[in-house]
């Protein structure tokens, strides 16, 4: 059972590398736009995430409030991501407030995964 949770922990960090590595690559490029590949890397990044809320394979209890946290951060994410997208094509742009909104709290949620105990 840790193999897999195992497994799962590693499919959640993929999730969040694509997220925030589309993100990056977009800031580079200077486009600052929305693409497919950060609505991926947030699906993937959020479905591994609630299969790693259930209480299997642990001897310890989990940190609700924690996973409470993380996931309100993904929803709004989620929600920027969206909001960001229909800008983009009605405008040709994302607004820059969106776009680094979305990298901070991804980010931020990655700090949150490692820094909160």
């Amino acid at each position: 059972m840790e193999t897999l949770r195992g497994i799962v922990v590693l499919i959640h960090l993929i999730g969040f590398a694509v997220l925030f590595g589309a993100w990056v690559v977009e800031l580079v490029n200077g486009k600052r736009g929305i693409t497919r590949l950060m609505n991926w890397g947030l699906a993937i990044a959020g479905a591994a995430g609630l299969v790693l809320a259930a209480p299997w394979g642990i001897d310890y209890d989990l940190n609700y409030v924690k996973l409470g946290t993380k996931l309100g951060i993904l929803i709004v994410i989620g929600a920027l991501l969206g909001i960001g997208a229909g800008r983009q094509r009605k405008n040709g742009s994302v607004p820059p407030g969106i776009f680094w909104s979305i990298g901070i709290l991804t980010l931020a949620n990655a700090a949150i995964a490692l820094l909160w105990r």
